[in-house]
């Protein structure tokens, strides 16, 4: 929406015939996630994803949604609501547990996988409920109905949300396939009744909006996986997301086929199929999985290994396999890799890397761009448009995308119909606020992003990726100086060490060059009156900042230490 005009600095009170939706993430790139509801007071989060850091946040596990909202209004939040069980919709939840201790509305399958990230500390007390499309469920003033759709995981549910002051509809990911794996349909009749009753607000998928026409069928990736396997003389590895039930069962049943047996390498990969054989969302006897053991016993030919890494993730299994740091396998020639997903944009030079490496090392290598090894499970625009036409909403929010994603889900609804002074290309952090009237950006709060490290997270996060970036470009030139203030001389001659700047043992000149000329400045500076440790560390900083560059042109990171003796 380009003409709005009412804004306001900060978030008010809602009038009771208005409520509010607050997206913290998702709209920025493809993943975290997560939406607030608001009505009167009353809030409902969608959702709480995070996102795969891109190459330039070295050292970074996973980004996270901004959650300042949250604790700021932590009161008045009564649930949480899952829409399926991908990583980029639960992978914050521990975090957003660390702020919040409300109810989880999930199915089975996603709940399951949710749970699995959640520590003790998180998952005592906490409250949940397990639902099913068609479920209908009282939270406050609000009601939340599940509604069936397709996706390339099981149990993922669209959302219709009805307030005393109108009624929001939220897809979740989702496709339309007509001959899904697990046979069940997206539920359009249902999306189409509750367009007749009345819909204020839309928000949708729009990962793949910038795409034409309608997405093949998940059946069709198996059908490719079996013409490949009919091929392969050694062993297969494929490499898919973890939580792709529906792909690591073609996986499976195509290797059965073709009379292989299958073993599941890497821990998240491990998890998510054990959960899923639990529950009946993946179907095979124990005896046709291997285990590392009979791995490297039997015939090559006889082998399908069904591994993470399809985003080039440095602790994935197809990754080390990549760099010969697999300890349970190694790349033969005849092995054939079939890499079974689309790069998440950002993650696409990873992928080629690792496509590269595994190459030289003998490997044949499929990818997307060669076969029908991987089809999408977010709709394309014939989709998006049969379920704008059947929600027929009065104002539309495309979410889950990049920002050409959302502007191209803006067109497309405004193809169908859908004004476009109502239609609205959101910022993470905004406060839109909707009657049947009227629509408004009431305000804004935080809507950027969270690194998480390790164990550590926070807002410091931003400064140290810039360290990060110096360090790996320009390396770091540390000097250590021991004098005494009182008979103003300095104890010893300046220690200097450099790391990834320049390599000491080949850099003579230049070294006694910045010996003799710290030897120099040092003595001018403690022959002044106002002489301390601060002012001699500070201006010996700024000093070797503008004599390297002036010698190297560049500008490594500079640590200088001072002892007074």
């Amino acid at each position: 929406m380009d003409n709005v005009k009412n804004k306001a600095e900060s978030a008010k009170t809602v009038p009771a015939d208005s409520f509010q939706i607050i997206p913290l993430g998702g709209l920025d790139g493809i993943g975290k996630n997560m939406q607030v509801i608001n009505y009167n007071g009353e809030m409902l989060i969608i959702d709480a994803g995070m996102m795969f850091p891109d190459e330039t946040m070295l050292g970074i596990d996973k980004v996270i949604p901004d959650l300042t909202f949250i604790r700021e209004n932590k009161d008045k939040i009564l649930a949480i609501i899952l829409t399926h069980g991908h990583e980029d919709h639960i992978g914050a939840l521990p975090f957003l547990l660390d702020e919040i201790k409300v109810p989880i509305y999930a199915t089975h399958l996603t709940m399951e996988f949710a749970e699995n990230k959640l520590n003790s500390k998180h998952k005592k007390g906490l409250k949940k409920f397990i639902v099913k499309p068609k479920d209908k469920v009282k939270i406050g003033s609000l009601e939340v109905e599940f509604i069936q759709v397709n996706h390339s995981i099981p149990d993922g549910v669209g959302l219709a949300i009805r307030t005393p002051a109108g009624v929001i509809v939220h897809t979740g990911d989702f496709k339309i396939d007509n001959t899904p794996m697990d046979g069940k349909i997206i539920d359009l009749d249902r999306f189409a009744e509750i367009g007749k009753e009345g819909v204020l607000v839309m928000l949708s998928d729009s990962t793949n909006a910038d795409e034409p026409g309608f997405n093949l069928s998940e059946r069709v990736v198996g059908e490719s996986f079996e013409k490949i396997f009919n091929q392969a003389s050694g062993r297969v590895i494929i490499a898919l997301f973890a939580s792709n039930i529906n792909r690591i069962q073609q996986a499976i049943d195509v290797s059965l086929k073709c009379r292989r047996k299958f073993i599941f390498l890497g821990k998240s990969i491990e998890d998510n199929t054990e959960i899923a054989k639990r529950l009946g969302y993946l179907k095979y006897l124990p005896q046709d999985r291997l285990t590392i053991e009979q791995m490297n016993t039997i015939n090559p030919d006889q082998v399908t290994v069904i591994t993470t890494g399809s985003q080039g993730e440095p602790m994935s299994g197809l990754t080390k396999m990549a760099r010969n740091d697999f300890k349970y396998l190694k790349i033969e020639p005849n092995d054939t890799i079939i890499i079974s997903a689309t790069p998440i944009p950002g993650n696409e030079k990873a992928v080629a890397r690792n496509i590269d490496k595994l190459m030289k090392l003998g490997a044949n290598v499929i990818y997307e761009t060669e076969s029908d090894i991987h089809v999408s499970g977010h709709a394309k625009q014939e989709e998006q448009k049969i379920l704008l036409n059947l929600v027929k909403p009065r104002y539309f929010l495309p979410v889950h995308g990049e920002f050409r994603h959302l502007k191209y889900h803006a067109r497309t609804a405004e193809s169908t119909g859908i004004p476009h002074d109502n239609i609205i290309l959101a910022e993470n952090g905004d406060i839109w606020q909707f009657s049947a009237s009227s629509i408004s950006l009431a305000g804004k709060t935080n809507g950027g992003g969270i690194l998480v490290d390790g164990l550590g997270r926070g807002e410091h996060g931003s400064v140290v990726l810039q360290d990060r970036r110096i360090l790996s470009r320009e390396g770091i030139f540390s000097l250590t100086v021991i004098l005494s203030l009182q008979k103003k001389k300095l104890v010893a001659s300046p220690v200097i060490k450099s790391r990834g700047f320049i390599y000491l043992d080949e850099s003579d000149e230049l070294m006694i060059n910045i010996t003799k000329a710290l030897a120099a400045k040092l003595q001018s500076m403690l022959q002044g009156s106002d002489a301390n440790v601060k002012k001699i560390k500070n201006e010996l900083k700024n000093y070797l900042r503008d004599y390297l560059y002036e010698q190297t042109h560049r500008r490594p990171m500079i640590l200088v230490v001072v002892v007074n003796i």
